[in-house]
């Protein structure tokens, strides 16, 4: 709404509407600093439960890792030695002099019987199968080109070795790692490989056992940055190098730790807590989404924070309202002296205050002895716009119209009034001619700008005519003098093809 109405009141009955007493702000802002002072109790009661939720998920995530950590150790330990105990028995000529079947009992233990675990092969220099776990005779297969091969082939002092993910030739493409051992001549050369096939399935059935959350991971990492395993499983994760990604970069600072950061993998953010386990290249990863942390502390800081909110605003009101009982009554008053000056339709200042301005600066141009304008503002063809429209329409164009005129209207001085239908006055205190011919056409190119449609109109929309008239301290006459010749201007505005601005003759007043 057009903002000049309340410059109006207040230059008409010289103060503010209501002199507001102490006691009224006083218990306003008593009753606001209390609620904002429970708020914020409430708000660092909220907050520390939420630091709380982030510690127990840490600690959550650190007991996962241990269980995960534990577990991998024992299977891997027995692993280890039963390796070695594969390599010192092809090291022996009476275990290797033994008949298969017996040989074969010597070297591959129970454990070769455990869940999830795959082959026990002894492979010579080039990498053919020479004994085999699964059976007396040993199946003809060739891994010189695995890496678990290659790196014991070509360091001597590679140790138990983890290798990446591969799929296995002999058991049906089976996910699988292998745990490797070299063998080694008298001379120290190259004599074969000794391996383990772990079977993915092993890591995949562990991880699923521990609960994470909806968007929880766990998963196991080479030290090189070779993922072994993620839960939940995605094929294309398995045996990907995330040595670039900065949560790994985080691994590798300690022997255990936790922080926060984004996966490069889906891009959510989590709570990561890893592991390295001892005598294994390996790390155990356990992170927990920062929504699954915060989802239970999120429905409880909702309810509680509404229910504060509700009762501060409660209490804001209530002071609000005792407050407003003190200048109720002058407000009221206020606000009828004020409608009483305004149109309902525009909010723009109304007939009866228009008079009351056009007097009282009449007197003070006459007084002071400076230059007063009158700007008269028509809508062309404004009848046919309401007949093809509609008056509903057409209260909404006089409504966009008197924003337009308030708007290109600006200083404090200049008033803004309806004077009756379609028609506009503005007054413009202190203005010369000049000065009133340009806000005039300022006002009608904007108007013609709204571009609101009126079919019946040469122009196509809607537009305004404009006469200008104003008074110099060495003319005589009234202020009806120049309302008439405002009036006049318009007349020829409208005559001479509309949509334009005409000012009136200072002669003919």
């Amino acid at each position: 709404m057009p903002t000049n109405k309340n410059h109006t009141f207040r230059m008409l009955s010289g103060t503010t509407p209501v002199q507001r007493l102490a006691a009224p702000h006083v218990i306003v802002g008593a009753g606001i600093a209390i609620a904002l002072f429970m708020v914020a109790l409430c708000g660092m009661s909220l907050y520390q439960s939420r630091q709380d939720a982030m510690a127990r998920a840490s600690e959550n995530a650190r007991n996962l890792a241990v269980i995960a950590e534990r577990d991998i150790e024992r299977n891997f330990e027995l692993y280890a030695l039963s390796l070695q105990a594969v390599v010192d028995g092809v090291n022996d000529p009476e275990v290797m002099s033994s008949p298969l079947h017996l040989r074969r009992e010597i070297l591959f233990d129970r454990a070769a019987t455990a869940s999830y675990l795959g082959s026990v092969l002894v492979l010579d220099a080039a990498g053919n199968i020479i004994i085999d776990s699964g059976s007396d005779v040993p199946r003809r297969a060739n891994f010189s080109d695995r890496e678990y091969f290659t790196v014991q082939r070509d360091k001597p002092n590679a140790g138990l070795y983890v290798s990446d993910p591969y799929l296995s030739r002999i058991r049906a493409g089976s996910p699988s790692i292998a745990l490797s051992r070299r063998i080694s001549r008298p001379d120290g050369s190259f004599a074969g490989v000794a391996m383990i096939a772990e079977e993915l399935e092993y890591f995949h059935h562990l991880f699923a056992g521990l609960s994470l959350g909806p968007h929880g991971v766990i998963a196991l990492v080479r030290r090189d940055g070779v993922m072994i395993m993620r839960q939940p499983y995605d094929k294309s994760v398995i045996g990907r190098n995330i040595r670039a990604a900065s949560t790994f970069r985080h691994f590798l600072t300690a022997p255990e730790g936790s922080f926060s950061d984004t996966s490069s993998i889906d891009g959510i953010q989590r709570l990561y807590y890893f592991k390295q386990l001892h005598d294994l290249p390996l790390v155990i990863v356990v992170a927990i989404a920062h929504s699954d942390i915060y989802a239970a502390w999120q429905r409880r800081a909702l309810a509680i924070g509404s229910l504060m909110a509700v009762f501060a605003v409660a209490f804001i009101g209530l002071s609000v309202a005792l407050g407003a009982q003190l200048r109720r009554r002058i407000e009221a008053e206020s606000e009828l002296a004020l409608l009483a000056r305004t149109d309902d339709l525009t909010g723009l200042n109304n007939r009866r205050t228009l008079g009351e301005i056009l007097d009282q600066e009449w007197r003070r141009a006459r007084r002071t002895r400076s230059v007063f304008s009158l700007l008269f503002v028509d809508l062309d063809r404004f009848k046919g716009y309401n007949d093809t429209y509609g008056h509903q329409a057409g209260d909404d164009a006089l409504a966009a119209v008197a924003r337009c005129i308030d708007d290109n209207v600006r200083r404090p001085m200049d008033s803004v009034a309806r004077y009756g239908g379609e028609e506009f006055v503005v007054v413009l205190p202190d203005t010369p001619a000049e000065g009133a011919a340009f806000i005039a056409e300022k006002i009608r190119s904007a108007i013609s700008a709204l571009a609101i449609e009126h079919a019946g109109s040469e122009y196509g929309h809607i537009t305004a005519s404009i006469g200008a008239a104003a008074w110099a301290p060495e003319q005589d006459g009234d202020v009806t003098a120049v309302i008439r010749a405002a009036d006049e201007a318009l007349y020829n505005a409208k005559a001479t093809g509309r949509n334009r601005v005409a000012l009136s003759d200072p002669l003919a007043m």
